[in-house]
């Protein structure tokens, strides 16, 4: 598959960053492999690695030479931080591995530093202007983000400061393709002319230029095939205004779905708990929209999200200006996601 894609066109591959040591090894070992027999030097490589794992500043350099010999690289041409947010950003600065990441780019190890984002537009608007030599920014981005997390304002932010924008998720993890709600299918099934709903995600995607890429997982040559056929007929600014009220149509067919009309606001926040109720509500109201409880599951898992900490104060509620009674729906939401 991966040759194939190269063969036909594919130029940027992207590893993923799991947490867990044995599976970026796995990862990087098939991609190395498959890019033996002069594959390499027809694409350029881009590795992320977690930023939560990194304690130390001499922590760089061991994961990037752990991950160019897993690959059998001597170079790496995109770097990114990843899984940046309001709280790893602070940690990562405090470590000084942005001396270690320059010395990287000056010895050739590295040709481009960049960053794995998934938060709003002012904790993106502080991690670029916290440090000046960013070169590219990651970041989830589908027709049902184009208001937050960073949505279109933190796009168009990064591609005016001079980033690279490499998008992930367009289809949001093939959520927007599959269980598709009654309701979005009849609206899909009215549309002119007629596509499938992962062709209509993905134009609207490559419909901004100031994306550069998009990075999308696939599981077989069927699926990679029909995706290049895509790409080779994408240009942005195309969508014609009757397929953007179709699209606006869809997505707020799905904002219907959401049971919690929590708008993100965050005035709940900061809870004297340290819960981070948004974030929750979030997940909540994605299983329900997408019907997805395994992959809103595993996030709140893995963000290790405790509602159990709530002891019902209230300041939340008396803060929110939709009125929402924040500690029932928490335990609505525990109820969905707290299970296995």
């Amino acid at each position: 598959m991966l040759r194939y894609a190269i063969d036909s066109g594919v130029n940027y591959i992207n590893l993923d960053c799991p947490a867990h040591r044995a599976q970026r090894k796995r990862l990087a070992g098939i991609v190395g492999r498959g890019l033996r027999e002069g594959y390499r030097n027809r694409v350029k490589i881009a590795a992320c690695l977690p930023s939560s794992l990194m304690d130390s500043s001499p922590d760089f350099d061991r994961y990037l030479d752990e991950v160019t010999g897993w690959l059998r690289v001597d170079r790496l041409d995109f770097f990114a931080f990843g899984g940046l947010d309001r709280e790893t950003w602070p940690v990562l600065r405090g470590l000084n591995l942005f001396p270690r990441a320059e010395k990287a780019m000056a010895d050739g190890r590295i040709e481009k530093l960049g960053f794995a984002f998934r938060d709003d537009y002012q904790t993106l608007r502080a991690i670029l202007d916290g440090y000046g030599n960013w070169s590219f920014v990651q970041f989830p981005f589908s027709f049902m983000d184009s208001d937050h997390r960073p949505g279109i304002g933190g796009l168009n932010l990064a591609a005016s400061r001079g980033l690279a924008v490499v998008v992930t998720e367009p289809l949001k993890g093939g959520r927007l393709t599959r269980n598709i709600p009654e309701s979005i299918a009849r609206i899909w099934t009215e549309a002119t002319p007629q596509r499938p709903p992962a062709e209509w995600g993905l134009r609207w995607v490559w419909d901004n230029p100031e994306v550069s890429t998009v990075v999308s997982d696939m599981s077989s040559i069927a699926q990679l095939a029909q995706n290049l056929a895509l790409a080779d007929e994408a240009t942005a600014e195309t969508l014609t205004v009757p397929e953007q009220v179709l699209i606006s149509r869809v997505r707020e067919a799905y904002r219907k779905l959401r049971p919690i009309p929590c708008t993100g606001c965050r005035s709940c926040i900061p809870c004297p708990r340290d819960i981070d109720a948004p974030r929750i509500f979030e997940l909540y109201n994605d299983a329900v929209m997408y019907g997805d409880v395994a992959t809103a599951r595993s996030l709140y898992q893995l963000e290790k999200h405790n509602i159990d900490n709530c002891d019902e104060c209230n300041d939340c509620a008396r803060a929110c200006g939709r009125h929402i009674p924040i500690p029932d729906k928490l335990k609505i939401a525990q109820g969905l996601l707290g299970g296995k």
